[in-house]
């Protein structure tokens, strides 16, 4: 008798943005003449920018020729890309990231939720609330948690973010050995300080802990002192590792690319206090698990470190964060208190409401989808997050029907 992973019985019964769709697709069903405006899910609306899609289709025509066609490409992603990525990603902020120390991947997701399997079931895991749900359940389906109680499992530890530390969590009262951390945090929109992300870093140190720092939205940071990565941190590159993504950088959404950056410095033991390179872990994951990320794809990513790709990028960029200024300045006018929206394309609304009931009323009545902030985790009860990512039109359009409808 063929028997299921347990774990999997423990999860709660849908996946966030599921359940969204469902209902979302349950409201269409009975209202097909409304016009729904999506502002839950972080998905962008605009198109690749040129200079990456012309890279695509320069990489689609060298598919076409002997000469030219590539097969399975190197474990960790061409050479082209990844030197890029080093470049100006990381030398360009005075960090001293090699080529050899990035990974190139289909995703962020996929490299945060896959990461886990590289230690063992004892771990004791940190995870912040509110909080990206694929950090949770990618853990609950390794084993490392208990059964659910209420919107939490048993086996975590939950560091709890609220507008009094600006839902930026300290390490003071955390033991821990795999630390979760996200800035521009997913779903709060806040951001963390040098001094904020050294504390963590310190705590690593002496703990010998691993933090996984989550920077896919580290491209939407406007104030100039606020870091793009953990490793423009003291003493990081010894207990951290970073995810990216150009998923909300260049739209890559639909086209998936993305990278992990694990510097050579960086290490784990194993039971008996035995020293391993965490590079070379991983390294031996991603080649047994990945083929890589095709030919045309990482073309069409290294695109965006040319002059012409930053300029376009940057027009994307400042495109969605003119929306989220403009969802910033409605929700404050009709009296709401407000986090992100600034270095982040993710505005978290404090409504005072009941998450999921604040989520249908917006939808019936605003025919607007947004995100329950209880969907995030505990902490997030009494919030909604609003995502920048549509058109200009959209989100002037929604802003007006979700203050009305908030008002009612």
């Amino acid at each position: 008798m063929i028997q299921i992973n347990e774990n999997y019985k423990k999860l709660q019964a849908s996946y966030l943005f599921v359940e969204i769709a469902k209902r979302v697709a349950e409201f269409q069903k009975k209202n097909p003449d409304k016009s729904i405006i999506k502002m839950g899910i972080g998905d962008v609306t605009k198109p690749l920018p040129e200079a990456c899609l012309k890279a695509f289709h320069d990489g689609v025509d060298e598919m076409a020729g002997e000469a030219s066609f590539k097969g399975y490409g190197p474990e960790k992603g061409y050479e082209f890309l990844r030197q890029a990525i080093a470049e100006n990603d990381f030398h360009s902020r005075g960090v001293s990231i090699t080529a050899n120390d990035i990974f190139v991947s289909d995703g962020a997701k996929c490299d945060t939720g896959n990461f886990q399997e590289l230690f063992s079931n004892s771990s004791r895991v940190a995870i912040p609330d509110p909080v990206y749900p694929v950090y949770v359940d990618t853990n609950v389906m390794a084993g490392r948690s208990g059964v659910a109680k209420g919107s939490r499992y048993e086996g975590f530890q939950y560091m709890e973010g609220s507008e009094a530390n600006g839902f930026v969590p300290g390490p003071e009262g955390v033991e821990a050995d795999l630390i979760y951390l996200c800035y521009p945090n997913n779903p709060t929109g806040a951001v963390a300080t040098k001094e904020q992300l050294q504390k963590w870093v310190d705590y690593a140190l002496k703990n010998k802990a691993l933090i996984l720092f989550d920077a896919a939205y580290e491209a939407f940071i406007t104030d100039p002192e606020i870091p793009h990565s953990i490793f423009e941190i003291p003493g990081a590159e010894k207990v951290a590792v970073e995810f990216r993504s150009y998923s909300k950088t260049a739209g890559f959404t639909g086209t998936r690319c993305a990278y992990t950056v694990i510097p050579a410095s960086c290490v784990v033991w194993d039971a008996e206090g035995n020293e391993y390179s965490l590079q070379n872990l991983w390294n031996r994951r991603h080649s047994t698990k990945f083929n890589g990320v095709s030919y045309p794809v990482q073309k069409a990513a290294a695109a965006i470190y040319t002059e012409e790709g930053k300029a376009q990028v940057k027009e994307l960029i400042d495109y969605y964060m003119n929306n989220a200024s403009i969802i910033l300045k409605k929700m404050k006018e009709a009296g709401f208190s407000c986090t992100g929206g600034v270095n982040s394309p993710y505005i978290w609304v404090n409504t005072g409401r009941d998450s999921w009931e604040t989520f249908d009323m917006i939808l019936n009545k605003a025919a607007v989808v947004l995100t329950p902030g209880s969907g995030f985790g505990q902490c997030g009860e009494g919030y909604i997050r609003i995502s920048a990512f549509n058109s200009l039109e959209n989100v002037e359009k929604a802003m007006d029907r979700i203050t009305k409808a908030l008002k009612s």
